[in-house]
């Protein structure tokens, strides 16, 4: 007896290469179809409740408190006016009998209040009770919508598609001009089908709606893309501030961890015989040092630029305050500095970041309050040393540069490396004031 060989089975890839070969027409309308089921079919019963409407807009948020609470309300407001609307057209085309105010108007009228909650089901509701309540009611004219059908299904289509997406709306207009058709033909061939003027005005509803909605997509889509580059230009001047502090830090630490090295080195030879314990202590100082030195620099060159090149002169300390303020009185810039406390010399990091600090402020000064005066105050006290930068209001006809916020940005990193304080706000004439305070080692302050 002969075997016959079982076909093999077909697997994921082969499937997946079986749509890929069919043809683009195909797969065009396999996603229509599929994207039928999903808007329509599946679970048209969802609840969705109609949220409030938002209050900050341009022409509400106008208006006072109490009614701008109550105009949040608008939309649920405007869905309840069309089902009553909608429940009087009913009554109007009833006759006056109780199965014509019944059918004609509650059953419509319900289905746009269903909008609110459940807004699939609202439609679905609309468009299968129409012709029961045309061939129960319908005094041969209007066929297969009564006027309250009509007015109701009209008013469901626009309210679905605006808590919809817009493919949504264009399958609820083909699925009612497919049940137009059909009951135009096939249900009831007595009457004329008024079909095509609801096709017709329900056209222009779903297409301005389309509009609406794909506008409010974008500015949301806009929005978000505003967001996404503002937090991310942030995050980069914070990078670029803190690649700055670097840069200037390393020549600080790298003078002092030198000299450190240096005097290790030197130590034993002022000592005359000294122990061997002591000499490889002073070793192993300098090796220390110079291994940190080498780890910094090659930390250092992570974040230094390729066209970076270190400064020839040493870094700025509070010394060379009187040749700062100089500088930006040749510009037109009216300031003056007052100096408090004992004067001493600080770490040079503090000295460097208390520079930077009435230099950035005094900056701001001349971009955004072009003509005004300021007022630069240095502390010493026992605990730190304190700043004050305040001016005032801009004067004159030059216009301010408008500006982004980066310089107060990396006076806080400054200060928020030392563990320091810092505010910067208006003051109450107009002007604007810095105020930091840049605290000392214990060691240094002992």
């Amino acid at each position: 007896m002969g075997t016959t060989a079982s076909a093999p089975a077909r697997t994921l890839a082969d499937v997946n290469e079986t749509t890929k070969t069919r043809s683009p027409e195909f797969r065009l309308a396999a996603g229509a179809l599929s994207g039928l089921r999903q808007d329509l079919f599946h679970d048209p019963l969802t609840y969705r409740l109609l949220p409030p409407m938002r209050t900050d807009g341009p022409l509400v948020g106008r208006l006072p408190a109490r009614i701008r609470a109550r105009a949040a309300w608008t939309p649920h407001a405007v869905i309840v006016a069309l089902a009553l609307l909608t429940l009087l057209v009913g009554y109007a085309s009833g006759e006056g009998s109780s199965i014509g105010w019944a059918l004609h108007g509650l059953i419509p009228a319900g289905a746009v209040l269903l909008t609110l909650v459940r807004p699939v089901a609202a439609f679905w509701l609309s468009l299968v009770s129409t012709p029961f309540v045309g061939f129960l009611v319908s005094d041969g004219g209007d066929w297969p919508w009564s006027p309250p059908s009509f007015v109701g299904h009209l008013a469901v289509l626009t309210l679905v598609a605006l808590r919809t997406r817009p493919r949504t709306a264009a399958w609820m207009w083909v699925l009612t001009a497919g049940f137009g058709m059909f009951a135009g033909v096939f249900l009831d061939g007595t009457y004329g089908s008024n079909t095509a003027p609801l096709l017709f005005l329900s056209a222009l509803s779903l297409l301005l709606v389309t509009v609406l909605n794909v506008r409010r997509e974008a500015k949301e889509e806009v929005a978000v893309q505003q967001s996404v580059t503002a937090v991310e230009r942030d995050r980069r001047t914070l990078l670029e501030e803190r690649t700055t502090i670097a840069r200037e830090l390393h020549d600080v630490v790298a003078h002092h961890m030198s000299v450190v090295a240096i005097q290790a080195e030197a130590a034993p030879y002022r000592v005359e015989n000294p122990p061997p314990e002591l000499e490889q202590a002073f070793a192993t100082i300098r090796e220390n040092a110079v291994a940190a030195l080498t780890e910094l620099r090659r930390v250092l060159g992570v974040v230094r630029a390729e066209d970076y090149e270190a400064p020839d002169a040493p870094q700025p300390t509070l010394a060379d305050l009187d040749r700062l303020l100089a500088n930006v009185r040749e510009t037109g810039l009216d300031a003056e500095a007052t100096v408090t406390g004992a004067v001493r010399e600080l770490p040079q990091g503090v000295e460097l970041s208390a520079y930077r600090i009435i230099q950035e402020a005094l900056s701001n000064v001349l971009r955004h309050a072009p003509g005004a005066s300021a007022k630069v105050e240095v502390s010493y006290v026992l605990g730190g040393l304190g700043l004050r930068i305040v001016n005032g209001p801009a004067r004159g006809l030059v216009k301010a540069s408008p500006g982004a916020g980066h310089g107060i940005t990396g006076m806080r990193e400054r200060v928020a490396m030392l563990n320091g304080e810092l505010t910067a706000d208006s003051t109450e004439d107009g002007g604007y004031e810095v105020a930091a305070f840049l605290p000392l080692p214990k060691d240094e302050t002992s």
